[in-house]
């Protein structure tokens, strides 16, 4: 695919929620959220997005840094929003943000958010070109650059964080 041949997919296209009910098996011994149960989520609903964004196979190159900022509780349900937000030839960047939703009391808070890489392949594994990001609404327009003030704003306090 050329960069002429390479057609638009919009950012809505990409859209993807999960919902999961946090139970015990999921959970550590302060009947919260293990992280590892987290990522694994947000693996699956950003490998989500960028499958309907390129309608190829998708495979995980990076999650930037992840903090966990609130915890999920058994019988809360975690809410895994997720879309692509940024292309590049082969890749998609998609930002993934967890909430945390207590149905008994209606209150939904954020639990986590970061930042995906995935490569497209084809058949035999190798990468394949992506189309290109089309924003047909101010909606997603203000989505994609919030995402990318998002993201450089977590990797600079990242930079910051690390001394540098």
């Amino acid at each position: 695919m050329t960069d002429s041949d390479r057609s638009g997919a919009t950012l809505a296209s990409s859209y993807t929620e999960m919902t999961e009910l946090l139970q015990p098996n999921e959970a550590n011994s302060l009947g919260r959220a293990l992280g590892g149960v987290v990522l694994h989520w947000m693996d699956i609903c950003g490998a989500i997005a960028a499958l309907r964004f390129t309608n190829q196979q998708v495979v995980t190159a990076s999650m930037d840094a992840v903090d966990f900022i609130s915890p999920i509780d058994i019988g809360e349900i975690a809410v895994v929003e997720a879309y692509v937000f940024k292309t590049g030839t082969t890749s998609v960047d998609v930002k993934v943000d967890v909430h945390a939703e207590d149905p008994r009391k209606g209150e939904r808070r954020e639990t986590t958010s970061s930042f995906l890489t995935f490569v497209a392949i084809d058949d035999r594994g190798k990468p394949v070109e992506v189309p290109e990001l089309v924003c047909e609404t101010e909606n997603e327009e203000a989505l994609r650059e919030e995402a990318i003030a998002d993201r450089e704003e977590k990797l600079t306090e990242l930079i910051e964080r690390l001394g540098g």
